[in-house]
C-alpha cells in the first residue's frame, strides 16, 4: 500500500470512530436492531452509548464468527475460538430480546417477534446477514449441504467440512465451487482454497484441489496466484469462468460437480452457492428484485421503506464489500445517522473503511484496504486511498500481515462482543 493510501485509510479510521458525546444531545426515541452479528451488535452498542432506548433482537446465545473459520477447516484453529456470547453487550446495558423477528410492519413501525411480543420503534436497523439461494443451483439444497458442505455460515457446517477434509482419502480430489458476485466475503473462497491446499500438502500430499469459479477476476488475485504458484504447485488447479469454471449442477449421491464443459468427480465437494439478503429483509419490503437491499449511502436508510436502515452483508453498499470489517464500520455510521435523525439533525456524509486480511498459509498473510464515501447515490472508492499488499514483498512482510490479521480479529471481536 502506498504512503498516500495509508494516510487516507487513517483518515477513514477517524471518520468511523464511535460517536462524539455531542451527537447524543437531543436524541430521543426507540430503536430496534435485528441481527446480532458484527453490524447489528456494533450499532446497538453505539446507540446505547448515545443514550437511546435500543433493543437488539437476536435468537442465538452464541455468535459464530466467519472470519478465521477457514483456519478451523484446515485444522489450524479450534472452533471454540469462533464463539462469542452476548454477556458483554448485556453488561453494558443493551437490552437483548433473545428471539427471532418474524415480521416487520414498516407502516405501523412494529416488529412482530417469535415469542408473541411486538416491538415498537421509531427507527429500525436491519442487520440480518445472508440467505443461501438453494434454488439457484440444480441439485443443491439443505440436505445436499450435509454431503457437500458450504460452510459459508460459521458453525456446524464449518465443523462438518473440517471433518470431511480430515477423512479425505490420500490421493483424493477436493472440488471447491465459487459463486458469481455479489456474495459474502469476496476473498473468502480463495483463502479457503489456500488453507485447504496447505492442509493437503501437509497431510495428504498426493491429493488434489480443483477450484471452479464463476468469475474470471477476484479480490487480491495477483497475490493469491503468486502464493499458489510458490506454495502449492501441482496441487491446486484454478478454473476460471472463461475456462468453464461456472458450476451448473451438482449430484450429491454421485459426488459430481458439473459445468458446461466438464463433470468433475469429487471425494469431497465444498459448494458455496449464490446468496441474497436474509428472508426478513424481503418480508420487510427492503430487498429489491436482486435479493439485496438498496440504501442511502449517508444514513443506510432503505430506499424502499422509510425509517428502516439496512447494514452489513444484506445491503447494496456500492464499492464497499460484504465483510465483517465493513459491517462494523457501517454499524457505527448508521447508528450515528439514526442518532442525528432522531435529534432532528442532518447526518454528515461519512467516510468508511474496510480492511480484509487473508491467510494463504500459517505465517503468510495478504491484505486489501479501501476507503469509501457517498458519491452519486452510492458508496464509491475514495480515489488514491487503500490498496493491496505489495506483490513481491519479502517473507517478513507476509509474516507481519499474518500477525496483523490475528491482532485485527482480537480487536474487532473484543470491541463488538467483549
Amino acid at each position: 500500500m502506498s504512503g498516500i493510501g495509508r494516510r487516507a485509510v487513517l483518515a477513514g479510521l477517524a471518520a468511523t470512530a464511535l460517536p462524539r458525546p455531542a451527537l447524543a444531545q437531543g436524541a430521543r426515541g426507540r430503536v430496534a436492531v435485528i441481527g446480532g452479528g458484527f453490524g447489528g451488535a456494533t450499532a446497538a452498542r453505539v446507540l446505547h452509548r448515545a443514550g437511546l432506548d435500543v433493543t437488539l433482537v437476536e435468537p442465538a446465545e452464541t455468535y459464530w464468527a466467519c472470519p478465521f473459520s477457514n483456519e478451523v477447516i484446515a485444522g489450524l484453529r479450534p472452533m471454540s475460538a469462533q464463539a462469542f456470547g452476548y454477556e458483554g453487550l448485556r453488561a453494558s446495558g443493551v437490552t437483548i430480546a433473545r428471539t427471532s423477528a418474524e415480521a416487520v410492519d414498516g407502516a405501523a413501525r412494529q416488529v412482530r417477534l417469535a415469542d408473541g411480543r411486538t416491538l415498537d420503534y421509531d427507527r429500525l436497523i436491519l442487520s440480518p446477514g445472508i440467505a443461501l439461494r438453494f434454488d439457484a443451483l440444480p441439485g443443491y439444497d439443505a440436505a445436499a449441504a450435509e454431503t457437500m458442505p458450504h460452510a459459508w455460515k460459521a458453525g456446524a457446517q464449518t465443523e462438518l467440512l473440517a471433518q470431511k477434509l480430515a477423512a479425505l482419502p490420500e490421493g483424493g480430489t477436493v472440488v471447491l465451487s465459487v459463486p458469481g458476485n455479489p456474495y459474502r466475503c469476496p476473498p473468502g473462497p480463495y483463502e479457503r482454497a489456500s488453507l485447504i491446499a496447505y492442509y493437503l500438502k501437509a497431510h495428504k500430499p498426493r491429493a488434489k484441489l480443483i477450484v471452479l469459479d464463476a468469475k474470471d477476476t477476484f479480490s487480491k488475485q495477483k497475490l493469491f496466484e503468486q502464493a499458489w504458484k510458490a506454495l502449492y504447485p501441482g496441487l491446486l488447479e484454478y478454473v476460471p469462468l472463461a475456462a468453464g469454471g461456472q458450476v451448473t449442477a451438482v449430484d450429491p449421491a454421485a459426488m459430481t460437480v458439473a459445468t458446461d464443459f466438464e463433470t468433475y468427480k469429487a471425494d469431497l465437494a465444498c459448494i458455496i452457492p449464490p446468496q441474497r439478503a436474509a428472508p426478513i429483509a424481503t418480508q420487510a419490503g427492503v430487498a429489491d428484485r436482486s435479493g439485496w437491499c438498496p440504501i442511502d449511502p449517508v444514513t443506510f436508510e432503505s430506499r424502499l421503506v422509510p425509517r428502516i436502515h439496512v447494514i452489513g452483508d444484506a445491503a447494496i453498499a456500492g464499492a464497499m464489500p460484504k465483510s465483517a470489517f465493513a459491517a462494523n464500520a457501517q454499524g457505527k455510521v448508521c447508528a450515528e445517522a439514526v442518532t442525528d435523525l432522531l435529534a432532528g439533525r442532518t447526518p454528515a456524509a461519512p467516510k468508511l473503511i474496510n480492511t480484509c486480511y487473508s491467510l494463504v498459509a500459517p505465517g503468510y498473510g495478504i491484505s486489501v484496504a479501501g476507503v469509501y464515501h457517498p458519491d452519486k447515490g452510492v458508496l464509491a472508492d475514495v480515489e488514491g486511498a487503500g490498496g493491496t499488499s505489495p506483490v513481491d514483498a519479502p517473507d517478513t512482510v507476509r509474516q507481519q500481515e499474518a500477525t496483523y490479521a490475528e491482532d485485527w480479529y482480537r480487536t474487532i471481536t473484543s470491541a463488538v462482543f467483549g
